[in-house]
């Protein structure tokens, strides 16, 4: 095959394409790589999703668009931007949009070009992440971009520069476990990391023709985790999303793709005809009906609703409605508070502390860029303060100010009883500087907690951690390893209360029981008897107890 010097329009599209493809077929690879026991939104999961939104856009240029370099650029960051889920996520949108707007403005991709595209990856990755940390992708994006410019300097090619950039990337992933203890604990390398070397992969693809790494052999992975199982607590059968898109593919696939999807959800409907469907199914796994249709042709035109968070909404409505109280979601308001939440008890709770709008997400369900924006442009405010209520959320929030007409403020609060003690200080009256300012300190006073299930063997400052532990978590670190759902509740508090402690907030998942809560709150009255307990039903899944200390 001919060796390119340069590349078009054609020619960066077959990298996001290519970048995609790898993605996909990694992605499981990329997850385990994943270092830290609890649920949550996995790397791979995350960039594959994020690299999905780009060929999206692409799908969707207009006739001759996809030939022009600044429409494909522009498709590329605009969606690589809205599709963003989780850290890695608007991370690797960041290193997409500054390389695609370094090109869009050369008007090609020759050596000099993807070496100064690198270089501007670099420097925007690390603006995304408030307090960067070497030994992450962020290590193996500038560390490859300095290989890039110093042979670029020298007058190198397309192939050569591209070579250098993945060679110097390679070695500087092997040896993040060097700069990072928790990845040598655990064995493993960065997993963002990994993730970036498939997009050198895809230009040296799109450059020579070699073919995209495969996967290695991986251990089976675990089923998926059910994200809420109380939708048919809210008249919602089957499963919790919907998720519709046309497909292209062959008449003679269909009946297969079909009986596919017919293993994955219900409500199943699939009609069309040569070479062109209208799909639609209700599922509680996104990602695998998908991969069901891109496995026999492509599918676009995505769409996904979240029939609980819909359900919920409508039922708060017509419960504010027959009480004469009104739609409180739907009145102006000169600044409204968007929250991200999951469990119905937790949703309930942040209305009635006068949360405009809720949009589903937490651990293991990130929201893009897009979703939060929607819930913006819902509101009926021109400033709005957004509240991510979890570590992952937090940098997804941040971009959606530049992407609308509204003031958006986040208050980085990390957990959910970070999201309750900020609305205390919430005025909608105020502007959103104002309330991020006093909002913010008051989140600032929690101590915030949670326990779980470790769903990984992993290693810890409290010890090594199989999967199937209670694990008792706080600050970003497990603080205790149990036996027990009670056991790892009553100890975490043991290891967080203190004299100056008044008052223990526990919201209760769907997997605490009655007897569970009130053993722990028994041993909080008799070994803290200075503390009073308040505990609520959240409903969340994945996560027993919610804790916030004051």
């Amino acid at each position: 095959m001919t060796v390119a010097t340069t590349l078009d329009a054609a020619g960066l599209r077959a990298v996001v394409t290519g970048f995609h493809e790898a993605l996909r077929g990694h992605r499981e690879v990329l997850n385990l790589l994943n270092v830290y026991p609890v649920p949550d939104g996995d790397t791979g999961t995350n960039m594959s999703m994020t690299a999905q939104a780009a060929v999206n856009a692409l799908a969707d240029l207009e006739d001759g668009a996809a030939d022009d370099l600044a429409a494909v650029t522009g498709a590329v960051a605009h969606g690589s931007l809205m599709g963003a889920r989780g850290n890695s996520g608007v991370i690797l949108s960041q290193v997409l949009r500054a390389l695609c707007g370094v090109v869009g403005e050369a008007g090609r991709v020759d050596g000099r070009v993807l070496a100064d595209g690198l270089a501007a990856a670099s420097t925007a990755a690390y603006g995304a992440v408030g307090s960067p940390v070497e030994g992450t992708i962020l290590t193996v994006v500038r560390e490859s971009s300095e290989a890039a410019v110093v042979v670029a300097d020298d007058g190198a090619d397309l192939l050569s520069v591209a070579e250098a950039a993945r060679e110097r990337a390679g070695d500087a992933l092997e040896r993040t476990p060097d700069m990072l203890p928790v990845l040598a604990e655990a064995g493993v390398v960065d997993a963002g990391g990994s993730g970036y070397l498939l997009l050198l992969d895809a230009v040296l693809t799109a450059t020579d023709g070699r073919p995209l790494p495969e996967p290695p052999e991986t251990p089976a992975a675990a089923a998926p985790l059910v994200v809420d199982r109380g939708a048919a607590d809210h008249g919602l059968d089957g499963g919790r999303y919907e998720v519709m898109f046309f497909l292209d593919a062959p008449d003679d696939t269909v009946p297969g793709f079909r009986d596919a999807w017919g293993e994955l959800g219900d409500s199943v409907v699939v009609v069309g005809g040569d070479g062109v469907w209208n799909c639609h199914v209700h599922t509680d796994d996104i990602g695998a009906v998908v991969e069901a249709g891109i496995a026999v042709g492509r599918p676009h035109g995505i769409r996904v609703s979240d029939l609980l968070e819909e359900a919920e909404e409508q039922a708060w409505v017509r419960e504010q409605i027959a009480s004469g109280a009104g739609e409180p979601a739907g009145e102006p308001v000169p600044c409204a508070v968007v929250a991200v939440a999951n469990g119905p008890g937790i949703v309930e709770i942040f209305r009635s502390l006068g949360v405009h709008r809720v949009v589903a997400g937490g651990q293991s369900m990130n929201p893009s860029t897009a979703d939060l924006l929607a819930a913006v442009e819902a509101v009926s405010a021109d400033e709005v303060v957004v509240l991510p209520n979890n570590g992952n959320i937090v940098a997804v929030a941040e971009q959606v100010d530049e992407q609308t007409a509204k003031v958006v403020r986040v208050v980085p609060t990390k957990s959910i009883t970070e999201g309750f003690a900020s609305l205390l200080e919430y005025d909608p009256e105020g502007t959103a500087d104002a309330n991020r300012d006093l909002m913010g300190e008051a989140a600032g006073n929690v101590v915030a907690a949670e326990v779980t299930v470790a769903v990984r063997d992993s290693g810890s400052d409290a010890g090594d951690i199989a999967t199937g532990d209670h694990l008792g978590l706080s600050g970003g670190k497990v603080r205790v390893i149990a036996g027990s759902l009670i056991e790892a509740a009553s100890r975490l508090l043991d290891d967080l209360l203190d004299d100056d402690h008044e008052l223990v907030t526990l919201i209760a998942g769907e997997d605490a029981d009655e007897a569970s809560t009130a053993a722990v709150v028994a041993h909080v009255a008799e070994h803290h008897g200075h503390v009073d307990v308040e505990v609520h039903e959240g409903g969340q899944p994945l996560y027993p107890y919610f804790v916030g200390i004051e």
